[in-house]
């Protein structure tokens, strides 16, 4: 068993050499760079236990090292490397978030124990993540997202295990179906969480004005614009940038996307400085993204760089099983904003929100509930593929009768007979003919 995964950064070879020898030697697995911007690349801070970087590089220097790691991780221990003159930096460097500073020259067996006390540092805050989702953030989730369908048990765990990758994220979904209450719940439940989450509705901006509110411009760029304005994806720095209807995005402004993400960085209308940003990117589509692909109506290169994971949502058709525990959440909120008492669902009620198609998702599942809430419909009307005889029509108000009395009753067909007005031989014929009875 490893001693731990050190990544060691020093632009002078001979050092990284001779540190990976003892280090390696000392039971640690160590991967070493000369070349700070080529680490940061490389480097993936869920499989990292430590970083260790000199201070004083050509190109990016230690500090700059570590804030970006912090940005990646706040969790990984960053150890600077320093030379005598430079531990006022270290020092301030540690203010920064920098675990330890070591002073050049230093002693192999001082920076083993070091390191000991940063891979243990990291093993703890691991376990107290894992504590903290098993104990806290699991019930907050399921309470976020609602269902016991294992559809919705899937995207509860990949929450879970994705919220603090950095990976971007496409989301695939009908209209309605819950696309960005699922992106906000990974960003929600991420260490991003704190930043701002920018929702950009891509259907029905004009072109120009999708542009500025993406990108920003300069001061005097704009006819009437007396100072310069920051973009959507600058402001988001730091957070979670979601796209609803990416299939919509025009395909100039589809290749500028693409190369911000990138670059990680945006240019500004009337600059032509990069400006460099920290973001998450996640998208939602209704539609066939491969076929829009194929048609020539989106670019591959922004398709297959948002698609590593790709999330499938089901319409609530799929899923009825979670339809009345929804309808139940969102009747609680009614009630609560209109100052009305929450409906009691019956066996009729039950059976018509399973029966229902909701072709307009949550979004016609919400409005059913209020309704429900306001006493102007109890609930939605199974859908019929044509209208059914009246005979029929009549038998099914007569069975969802005599269920909701059956309820009321506590099953009891003397006492419901008793409540309907009918003999109690009659009701159990009719209990049998609509098998409202199980067994």
């Amino acid at each position: 068993m490893t001693r731990g995964s050190i990544a060691f950064i020093d632009d002078e070879p001979q050092l990284c050499a001779a540190a990976a020898d003892w280090l390696e030697a000392s039971g640690f697995e160590v991967e070493t760079f000369t070349d700070a911007a080529l680490a940061l690349a490389r480097i993936d801070p869920s499989r990292c236990d430590c970083v260790v970087t000199d201070l004083r590089m050509p190109g990016l220097d230690g500090q700059e090292v570590l804030a970006r790691l912090r940005v990646a991780d706040p969790d990984l221990p960053v150890i600077l490397l320093s030379g005598h003159g430079d531990v006022p930096v270290a020092v301030e460097a540690m203010r920064m978030g920098a675990h330890d500073f070591l002073e050049k020259p230093y002693g192999a067996e001082h920076l083993v124990e070091v390191l000991d006390r940063a891979v243990e540092l990291r093993r703890v805050r691991r376990e107290a993540r894992t504590a903290r989702w098993s104990d806290l953030a699991s019930a907050r989730l399921e309470g976020r997202l609602i269902g016991a369908s294992p559809a919705i048990a899937a995207l509860r765990q990949m929450v879970q295990d994705l919220s603090d990758v950095a990976v971007d994220l496409l989301i695939r979904g009908e209209t309605g179906s819950g696309k960005e209450e699922l992106a906000r719940a990974f960003h929600d439940f991420s260490r991003r969480a704190r930043r701002p989450f920018v929702a950009i509705h891509c259907a029905g901006l004009p072109e120009v004005q999708f542009e500025t509110e993406l990108f920003g411009h300069e001061r005097g760029y704009l006819s009437g614009t007396a100072a310069a304005r920051i973009g959507k994806l600058e402001h988001a720095s730091g957070g979670t940038v979601f796209f609803n209807e990416i299939e919509t995005m025009p395909l100039s402004l589809q290749s500028r996307l693409l190369r911000a993400m990138q670059e990680r960085g945006v240019e500004r209308l009337g600059s032509n400085a990069l400006r460099p940003v920290d973001l998450r990117i996640m998208a939602a589509t209704r539609v066939d993204l491969p076929a829009e692909v194929a048609a020539g109506r989106f670019r591959a290169d922004l398709y297959y760089r948002l698609s590593p994971v790709t999330l499938d949502l089901p319409p609530l058709r799929d899923r009825t099983e979670d339809i009345p525990l929804l309808f139940m959440r969102f009747a609680e909120e009614a009630a609560a904003r209109f100052g009305r008492p929450v409906p009691a669902l019956r066996e009729a009620d039950l059976r018509a929100l399973r029966g229902h198609r909701w072709p307009g998702n949550m979004g016609e599942l919400k409005a059913a509930a209020e309704r429900a809430v306001l006493g102007l419909r109890p609930g939605p009307q199974a859908a019929e593929a044509e209208p059914l005889p009246l005979p029929d029509r009549i038998a099914r108000i007569e069975a969802g009768l005599i269920a909701e009395a059956l309820e009321e009753c506590g099953g009891s067909s003397a006492l419901a007979a008793e409540r309907l007005g009918i003999p109690r031989r009659t009701l159990n014929e009719k209990i049998a003919r609509y098998g409202l009875r199980d067994g």
